[in-house]
């Protein structure tokens, strides 16, 4: 794609990344066919290729964004499906993330839509706040019809649709502390405690624990962790981003320097694409350039780390698990094969769904700010995964595990909670009672 920057505006390190990634496009539209909101919509705005030309036109003439750009940036949800099809390796991830932090800067949004926002960005990183705000829905559900049915009000509506009737309580393993290995010891780790997961599903990190306890791998659960930023990082909020990034990076850091890390994991695929891209993230900062660039290399999604112990494989159980790959999964860290491996050799029969490459319409806060988009993918999705007749879904996201859990009586599981039992730990809650349809 033919570009006309000028010098001047070249000077600014964002906007040469972007020009240099716009340089790559050959307007083959090969990533049409895989983007979700093309797909849904059928609108080229809303393919990669026509939000390409839309950023190109403002970031070339200085513009700042206007209503019909950020209606279509909006309605993106950094799934990357494009960046799996792109024959041509155009960096849409990073393309998507100036044009957003552009957004931020320049185009003041209707006042409900900054409210929203705003309360998005001041609970969800936060555990506390966001355990808290799950308890007050309860006192919001008999007012839901109504907020339904005010336009404004609509993503207040879908929060309480999203929160859980009842919280888990927190698990002890959650705690900052170490976790011996109670086997021979054959590494060391840190694991993200996370913000949303640890409260709507704490058991994720839990099993992931007890199964790496048990293997012989040391856990660390660092103090000071926060947020990894991806949910202000795709709101455009760079410099919130960027802080939660810095303060991570010190928190592991700290730990490689005292007693060494084999590996930073991640159980929630969304943070694991945030996380590794700490090093480009963090790219312009003499401070922490070096040093975010170290904590990238080091993490790993569960999957992944398990993938290299050489797991011993089971005799089949009988049961059919259904893998959904999140996005963020398998088009924004590349990890297809490890997770059905995994779960393979744990003795359970796997089923890939038809239109696997597509979004279940959870993204972050898509599911919260694009209701109706949200909806006929996670419709299509949940057709898609019912048709393999399976008897659980597994998958490595918790942004996947709340939404598909809304449309389907199916249980749906973490990957990883399914490994825990297969190699010695108790049957995960959601099953019990569990008759196997292949058994």
């Amino acid at each position: 794609m033919q570009t006309n920057f000028t010098p001047e505006q070249l000077a600014d390190p964002h906007v040469a990344e972007s020009e240099a990634i716009l340089r790559k496009c050959v307007h083959c539209g090969f990533c049409t066919a895989t983007c979700p909101t093309y797909v849904t919509l059928g609108n080229e705005l809303d393919s990669p290729r026509g939000r390409i030309y839309l950023i190109k036109d403002m970031l070339e003439n200085g513009r700042a964004a206007d209503a019909e750009v950020v209606t279509h940036i909006d309605r993106c949800l950094s799934c990357l499906a494009c960046t799996t099809t792109c024959p041509s390796g155009v960096d849409y991830m990073h393309l998507v993330d100036h044009a957003r932090a552009h957004i931020e800067n320049t185009y003041k949004r209707p006042l409900m839509d900054r409210l929203t926002r705003n309360v998005l960005a001041a609970v969800l990183p936060y555990p506390s706040r966001f355990r808290l705000a799950l308890r007050l829905a309860n006192f919001g559900r008999p007012f839901k019809g109504l907020l339904k049915r005010i336009p404004a009000l609509k993503a207040f509506a879908a929060m309480l649709d999203l929160a859980p009737r009842s919280i888990p309580a927190p698990s002890p393993l959650a705690k900052p502390g170490l976790h011996v290995a109670q086997a021979e010891r054959r590494g060391r780790v840190a694991i993200l405690t996370g913000c949303a997961q640890p409260v709507l599903d704490p058991e994720i990190n839990a099993a992931t624990i007890r199964l790496l306890m048990r293997l012989g791998v040391e856990v660390v659960g660092p103090e000071g962790e926060v947020c990894c930023g991806s949910l202000v990082h795709h709101m455009g909020r760079e410099e919130q981003a960027l802080a939660a990034a810095r303060a991570n990076v010190d928190v592991w850091l700290r730990e490689i320097e005292a007693g060494g890390l084999d590996a930073i994991i991640i159980t929630a695929s969304g943070c694991g694409t945030t996380i590794k891209d700490y090093g480009h993230m963090l790219r312009l900062d003499p401070a922490y350039a070096d040093k975010a660039a170290r904590v990238s290399a080091l993490a790993k999604d569960i999957t992944e780390y398990l993938a290299g112990l050489d797991l011993p494989s089971h005799m089949p159980r009988g049961i059919v698990v259904a893998y959904h790959s999140a996005c963020s999964m398998q088009h924004g860290q590349k990890i297809t094969m490890a997770p059905k491996q995994l779960l393979k050799a744990a003795g359970f029969t796997v089923r890939d769904p038809a239109e696997g490459h597509l979004c279940c319409g959870s993204a972050g806060t898509y599911n919260i700010m694009q209701l109706e988009i949200s909806a006929e993918l996670k419709a299509r999705k949940v057709r898609n995964i019912e048709a393999t007749k399976a008897d659980i879904i597994a998958t490595g996201n918790i942004g996947c595990i709340t939404q598909i859990a809304t449309g389907t009586g199916i249980p749906i599981l973490h990957t990883v909670e399914l490994l825990d039992w297969a190699y010695g730990g108790e049957m995960p809650a959601k099953l019990k009672g569990l008759q196997p349809a292949a058994a």
